[in-house]
């Protein structure tokens, strides 16, 4: 990753009493970041009992293969009712999907969920969220200044894996760090 100030393609690690339950030990991919606004998708936060098999099913969306049994995402507070779809980039649909890391890509129609639900043309790596988290600007810089999030790169297994539960030790171990080690306090040396 080249050197930026901007977080566009990493994950967001939340420090131990971060303050807000909906972002407590939360991991986040920062899609778009500059100096206006970010934002981001939760990927460790699974909608309690909605699967993506469900939701294309209540969209109307027709399969041609068994879709799996993934856990549909909670991406953020905002806008909790509009999907997008995290997805690795051999699947692109001019002009809707947006890259948004090495190999990555989001979109938020229809098209994609019709592709998720085809045997042909679907992307090797998906997971939809409900809802993102979002910042104006200056708002994430300044939590990163009081040290409420760590950063580190995104790998498939955190993006993508359903071991939604140990995601934000996997992202701390990442970089270094044990979570056992982690205080609540925040602070600045």
């Amino acid at each position: 990753m080249s050197e930026t100030p901007y977080l566009a393609g990493r994950l967001l690690v939340a420090m131990p009493g971060i303050g807000d339950e909906r972002f407590e030990r939360a991991v986040i991919f920062v899609c778009a970041h500059n100096d206006e606004h970010a934002m981001g998708l939760t990927v460790n936060r699974p909608v309690d009992g909605l699967t993506l098999s469900d939701l294309l099913k209540r969209l109307g969306v027709e399969s041609d293969i068994e879709t799996p049994d993934d856990l549909v995402l909670f991406g953020g507070p905002v806008e909790r009712e509009r999907g997008f779809v995290l997805h690795t980039d051999d699947y692109v649909s001019e002009p809707s999907s947006l890259p948004v890391g090495e190999g990555l890509m989001l979109t938020a129609t229809r098209d994609v969920l019709e592709a998720m639900a085809s045997h042909k043309g679907h992307p090797r790596k998906a997971v939809m969220a409900l809802g993102y988290a979002g910042w104006g600007a200056g708002q994430l810089e300044h939590e990163l200044r009081e040290n409420v999030w760590l950063t580190c790169d995104p790998d498939e297994a955190i993006l993508f894996g359903d071991d939604h539960e140990h995601k934000w030790s996997r992202a701390l171990a990442k970089i270094g760090v044990s979570a056992e080690h982690l205080s609540a306090q925040a602070g600045r040396a």
